[in-house]
């Protein structure tokens, strides 16, 4: 299908999917919306992105009849995309007279009781706030005739399983369930098998999972010195309009407010903000009074910004989609864009997982250190002043620093200007560094103790390939491995230590949890 009017939705509707800009069905839509309206059970695996709430959204608004009850649930994993779901099915029920209301966690529970006494049509909720009112008796479920589970492969992962159960025993039997979820694991499976009914499956090909004319390269940071790595890398790089990545809300308010301390101009963009003051900050990113924008992932949804230099994964991304997602916010309109991703020594693993699935090796660096800012800064400076020059129209700045001319040399007074110009910039606080210590290593090595040996069945090379998986510290950086029967010391290059460090001291290596720590001298040892 290839036009919204062919599938027979009411003029009401159609009129407020056109407002809304959509011209043509996603593929995720036109394989969706027909099936869903056939009254079946559906199971829709698409990646984020690709209009999968207006898939289950068109439909549910479409199918809700005029009585004055709950007829349809939404349980999403977070608050955040609560509120987008239900921003999105309010846009579609515009010439409808269906009423729908999201209820999470972090709200007054007394605002939304009095919102579900007037009488709503669709719920869109988190298992936890909508187990609550069920009961307190202020949602009654037993008119349910659809229930969507968004995201539920998220909401598993987030322990939400027992609530989701305990929600759908509330709903009737002959109720239509639609499951949208980005993976299928086994649990996912399983709590399909449960509770549909002969589901339909439906599947959009993941298809071009990288934007052409993105470079894509990768930072390794250590979690305790994250911001500071971040302002060298903002400072190294020519930054005209960034979008930075947080994975939580806390985290965008967090980030915006140490950006603003230190002199950037930031602003942050999270599911909280209303919708005036989401236009506010938008507005000001557009017209260039901020050049950097944090954002989570749902309050980045539908920004439509053409002139994106960079995005920044200051939280590296949980699964392949949304990397896809993100960084396709800059490269746009045939523009050269730049996606820059932050990885701690604990988030290896998932880099590599991105990596394999986008089909994408990443160019890794180090961060930059102070003296490669100031040299990249310097180098930036330069290029501007030549910009000006050759643009020319310097008459009347000429007239003023006339006098000053006979006085002092030319390029003294340049000096003081830019001096004027960039006073603040590198004097930005170097990072807390790790110091080991003496731990008995060889110089330029540091040694640490392990509580794992050979009775782990655990051999030198084991070690060597855990250090490598888990830490991305290539093997030859790792040096003398002494093994005993319950513990081991290890020797690794002073550079990579602190990464080991992070990456090893809270895991598990087959199955056993690791205390790793730096090891005491051997003249301290008892």
């Amino acid at each position: 299908m290839s036009l919204f009017e062919e599938f027979g939705l009411h003029r009401r509707v159609l009129q407020a999917i056109h407002d809304m800009g959509f011209e043509a069905p996603s593929p995720i839509q036109a394989a969706c919306i027909p099936i869903v309206m056939e009254g079946v059970d559906v199971i829709g695996q698409a990646q984020t992105g690709t209009g999968k709430t207006a898939a289950f959204g068109i439909p549910l608004v479409e199918m809700m009849t005029p009585d004055p009850h709950v007829q349809a649930i939404v349980l999403t994993p977070t608050r955040e995309l609560a509120i987008q779901v239900a921003g999105e099915i309010r846009k579609i029920a515009k010439y409808k007279r269906v009423r729908s209301v999201p209820i999470y966690g972090g709200q007054s529970i007394g605002h939304q009781i009095r919102a579900l006494k007037q009488g709503v049509h669709i719920v869109i909720g988190t298992p936890g706030r909508v187990l609550d009112h069920i009961r307190r008796g202020t949602l009654q479920l037993g008119q349910v005739r659809m229930v969507v589970l968004d995201e539920a492969d998220e909401m598993l992962d987030m322990g939400f399983i027992d609530d989701i159960e305990a929600i759908l025993r509330e709903t009737p039997e002959e109720r239509q369930t639609l499951l949208f979820s980005a993976t299928f694991p086994s649990e996912v499976k399983r709590l399909s098998g449960r509770y549909m009914r002969d589901p339909r499956h439906v599947t959009v090909n993941r298809g071009e999972v990288t934007v052409p004319r993105i470079d894509q390269i990768c930072y390794k940071v250590l979690d305790r010195n994250k911001l500071e790595s971040l302002c060298r890398i903002v400072d190294s790089e020519e930054i005209q309009l960034g979008i930075i990545f947080c994975r939580t809300k806390r985290g965008v308010d967090d980030l915006v407010e140490a950006l603003l301390a230190r002199g950037y101009m930031a602003d942050g963009l999270h599911g909280d903000l209303s919708q005036a003051q989401r236009d506010r900050v938008m507005r000001r990113f557009r017209r260039n009074e901020i050049e950097l924008l944090v954002a989570t992932d749902v309050a980045a949804r539908g920004l439509d910004v053409d002139d994106v230099t960079h995005v920044v994964n200051y939280d590296i991304p949980q699964d392949p989609e949304s990397y896809v997602h993100r960084i396709g916010r800059t490269g746009r309109a045939g523009k050269h864009g730049l996606a820059i991703t932050l990885v701690t020594p604990r988030e290896y693993k998932l880099l590599k997982q991105i990596e394999r699935e986008t089909k994408v090796t990443m160019d890794v660096r180090d961060v930059p250190s102070l003296e490669d800012v100031a040299e990249r800064q310097a180098e930036m400076w330069r290029n501007r002043v030549l910009d000006v020059l050759r643009e020319g129209g310097l008459g009347q700045y000429r007239a003023i620093l006339g006098g000053l001319v006979d006085e002092h040399d030319p390029i003294d007074i340049a000096s003081a200007l830019l001096k004027l110009l960039t006073s603040g910039d590198g004097t930005r606080a170097e990072g807390d560094d790790y110091d080991f210590g003496d731990t008995g290593a060889r110089p330029g090595m540091v040694r640490f103790f392990v509580n794992i040996g050979r009775t782990a069945r655990m051999s030198p090379a084991d070690f060597v390939r855990a250090i490598s998986e888990e830490a991305g510290v290539p093997g030859e950086a790792v040096g003398r491995i002494d093994m005993f029967e319950k513990f081991t010391f290890i020797e690794v290059e002073q550079d990579s230590a602190p990464f080991v460090y992070e990456a090893l001291r809270q895991s598990r290596i087959n199955g056993t949890r690791v205390n790793l720590e730096p090891a005491k001298p051997r003249s301290s040892r008892r």
